[in-house]
């Protein structure tokens, strides 16, 4: 397929009818209000979409729309003409079954249900809408919120849906495959509201957001506050808030009181706990143990979009090949790596994985540059597969970086494959770009005890991508336990899979079933986490009360339930037959929509059935044109086989077909030597440094870095305060101390190749150092402390 500037495609939620007669105007979607409750670092959100039939036939009209996957969905209701009709939670067949049969009796139907192919997109079915009805459809959910490393908690509300990579041998039976049309932004005929109450015991410090908001409103104190969407809002990105409250490391236990007619044997009829620990452990050195890395990147078409939709974006593949600049820079040395470009097809810049030297790092480097969004559609299974059918290193532990932006129809099949090699590495992944799929990448994540990270709007890919570097370079945690410590006829049942990894920084959230007979009031309990680092063991206690608190939406339960179904439900077509029964067990009693359940309603009071043949329709989804119109055109830069179903100014595109390779390596004409500031963008000195930093973390003194100090080879020689010596120690401490003068908000990104760089210095420079830093500091009239250079 011929390439060339991005278009994205994007699905927000909506009401898609499928079109049988062709000219006839679709059913609009009027508008989607959300209300949020954040309570702490939970989320509660009802979200309601209104709908009318403004033709004079009845519709049949199919609702999809994304969401977190780490939501657990809960109710759903419809109100249709003022009359409220709530679904019930049943096995997807049965559930399939009654809706076609409620159709075909003329009833009004609704069916809710997981698409099959992934945990982060939803499809409603709306069945009989007569001519003038009005529908408004809520779904109900509670979800944990992320904590970023500035101390954030992160909501999103998924407005984007990026049509997924279709595998052409996969069915025919997912709402993520139908032919839909596409239309610019501008036309779509719905608004976005959303109205938000945050609450917390430690105080709300501010709110901030990648979409314009009301200005924060605070409800008395500063414990509660309530924020909403400003109006006009373009479903051009996902909705992000990141709530910033007074103190949020404080470790907590909630006790949530069960449902009084639940079965004694069920989940919801006991109390549940919540238990979210901050596990102080400390910084320590690096363990002898190094690591083999690899990094697999996405290279298909949809990586020349722009980062954002804002003037002047980078695209995604650009910053990704920054990233991976600066990966190569930071990694330790005696370590093995490898890069995989994948798309339709995979490559490896190397037969297996190398050991990280000078002339290895060059020769990837030379690629990274060459590195083009050219591969066609994203098929990521092949490469996994590739990576781990590969001989390991003894002694050199697997650590994996996937970037990609998440747009594959076989999630449940490559989390499967992830989980199935877990014990041989980790995981880490990054979601790049607006509408990542959710599923595919905290699940792979999940699978291999590793970390997930999303890129969006304006964010720089550097700093989360190293975070998750300086991650997989910890020493390991090992022997993690929780014990309690509770009065005489009370147990506690964990719910939350077993621990098998935490990192510096994490916050661990833990569920579990509190069994037996309940305490007076005034009761309290202790929850002790422990584990052992090189050597060494350390406990995080907390005591709580175990007086239960009374919450009419069981939120505890819910999250408990959807953690547990997170470890067992791997996809309709993937849950192994012993974890399905668990699945069926835990989602039925709990109310909590999995892969293998569904929510089907049926309105029978109607005063008479629904006459006629249902008109099927599409509503379009809507396109982000990038750039020039001219340049950026929907029939180019897409994957190939996402558009080669979309029908564009009446002309089909065919993706052309390429056979998967297997492990070799690329082959690329090499433009210019690495090194070289030509290499990387003008105007970007970190980058230009970066790039001539050697793999033993040191600089030698040239035209290249005199260039980014502002000065002449000849000068900096001129002030070398040790003739007859190695200029490259001088140059090493210039460059630090550079570093730290200009870029050192941006430290997070540099922190681990100035270690290096540091630590090349003691050893080569051991007897002058405090020489050369002394006259560094005079050169660049610098006031950085020399204490930046101490071991």
């Amino acid at each position: 397929m011929e390439k060339g500037l991005c278009a994205t495609m994007v699905c927000p939620c909506g009401l898609l009818t499928r079109r049988e007669e062709p000219g006839l105007s679709p059913v609009p979607l009027k508008s989607i209000s959300v209300t949020l409750s954040i309570c702490e670092f939970v989320a509660g959100v009802s979200a309601t979409l209104n709908y009318e039939n403004e033709e004079n036939v009845p519709l049949e009209a199919f609702f999809v729309f994304p969401m977190d996957e780490d939501s657990a969905v809960y109710s759903f209701e419809a109100l249709v003409d003022g009359k409220k009709i709530v679904a019930e939670l049943q096995d997807k067949m049965k559930a399939h079954a009654n809706y076609e049969e409620a159709i075909s009796q003329g009833h009004q139907a609704f069916l809710l249900e997981e698409d099959k192919d992934s945990r982060d997109i939803f499809s409603c079915n709306v069945g009989n809408l007569p001519p003038g009805s009005k529908a408004a459809l809520t779904l109900k959910y509670v979800q944990e919120l992320a904590l970023e490393a500035d101390g954030a908690l992160r909501y999103v509300l998924p407005a984007i849906l990026n049509p997924r990579y279709q595998l052409s041998k996969r069915p025919e039976d997912s709402c993520q495959k139908m032919k839909i049309p596409a239309v610019l932004l501008e036309n779509l005929p719905y608004t976005l509201s959303m109205v938000a109450a945050i609450s917390s015991q430690h105080g709300i410090d501010r709110v901030r957001s990648n979409c314009p908001l009301s200005p924060l409103e605070y409800l008395g104190d500063k414990t509660s506050a309530q924020i909403s969407l400003a109006d006009g809002h373009k479903f051009d990105r996902d909705v992000e808030l990141l709530i910033y409250y007074s103190e949020v490391h404080a470790p907590r236990v909630a006790v949530e009181m069960g449902e009084p007619t639940a079965k004694p044997d069920c989940l919801m009829g006991h109390p549940s706990a919540m238990v979210s620990f901050y596990p102080d452990i400390p910084e320590a050195q690096p363990p002898m143990t190094c690591r083999e890395f690899v990094f697999l990147m996405d290279c298909s078409g949809s990586m020349q979009c722009p980062m954002n939709n804002q003037d002047k974006s980078q695209q995604r593949i650009e910053a990704a090949k920054e990233t991976l600049i600066l990966l190569l820079k930071s990694l330790p040395i005696g370590c093995y790596f490898n890069i995989y470009r994948f798309g339709s097809t995979f490559e490896a810049f190397f037969q297996n994985s190398v050991q990280y030297t000078q002339h290895t790092m060059e020769e990837a480097l030379e690629r990274v540059t060459l590195m083009q969004a050219d591969l066609g559609g994203t098929e990521i299974l092949a490469p996994l597969k590739s990576i781990y059918n590969g001989s390991s290193i003894p002694g050199y532990p697997l650590q994996l970086f996937v970037f990609t932006d998440g747009e594959v129809d076989n999630t449940f099949s490559v989390i499967k494959e992830v989980k199935s090699n877990a014990l041989k590495h980790r995981c880490f992944s990054f979601g790049i770009g607006e509408g990542a799929s959710t599923s595919l990448i905290k699940g792979v994540a999940r699978a291999a005890a590793g970390t997930a990270e999303f890129i969006t709007g304006k964010e720089r890919m550097q700093p989360k991508v190293l975070r998750a570097l300086k991650r997989s370079l910890q020493p390991t945690v090992e022997d993690i336990s929780v014990h309690w410590e509770l009065p005489p006829g009370l147990s506690a049942e964990m719910l939350s899979p077993e621990q098998t990894v935490i990192f510096r920084g994490q916050r661990l959230i833990i569920y579990a079933q509190l069994t037996g007979m309940m305490p007076p009031a005034e009761a309290t309990g202790e929850v002790c986490l422990k584990y052992t680092l090189q050597s060494k063991n350390f406990e995080n206690k907390v005591t709580f009360s175990l007086q239960p608190k009374f919450d009419a939406n069981l939120t505890i339960h819910r999250l408990a339930a959807k953690s547990f179904l997170q470890t067992k439900d791997m996809g309709y077509g993937e849950t192994p037959a012993n974890h399905k029964k668990d699945v069926l067990k835990v989602s039925l009693e709990c109310g909590v929509i999995s892969s293998h359940t569904a929510f089907i309603a049926v309105n029978k009071d109607l005063e008479k059935p629904v006459q006629g043949p249902l008109v099927q329709r599409d509503i379009p989804r809507p396109v982000l044109f990038y750039g020039s119109p001219k340049l950026c055109s929907p029939a180019v830069g897409l994957d190939s086989a996402r558009v080669g179903k979309c029908r564009l100014k009446g002309k089909a595109m065919s993706p052309k077909a390429a056979s998967p390779q297997k492990r070799k390596p690329c082959s690329f004409a090499l433009r210019t030597s690495v090194g070289s500031p030509s290499t990387v963008s003008e105007d970007n000195n970190l980058l230009q440094l970066i790039s001539l930093q050697k793999a033993d973390g040191s600089w030698d003194l040239n035209e290249g870095l005199a260039k980014i100090l502002g000065m002449s080879v000849e000068d900096i020689l001129a002030a070398f305060p040790a003739k007859g010596v190695d200029p490259s120690g001088w140059a090493t401490v210039l460059a630090v101390i550079w570093l730290h003068d200009n870029y050192k908000d941006l430290k997070c990104e540099w922190e681990l190749l100035e270690r290096k760089a540091v630590t090349w210095i003691h050893v080569h420079a051991g007897s002058i150092q405090h020489v050369l830093i002394e006259a560094a500091t005079a050169l660049l009239r610098s006031s950085v402390d020399p204490a930046v250079f101490s071991p």
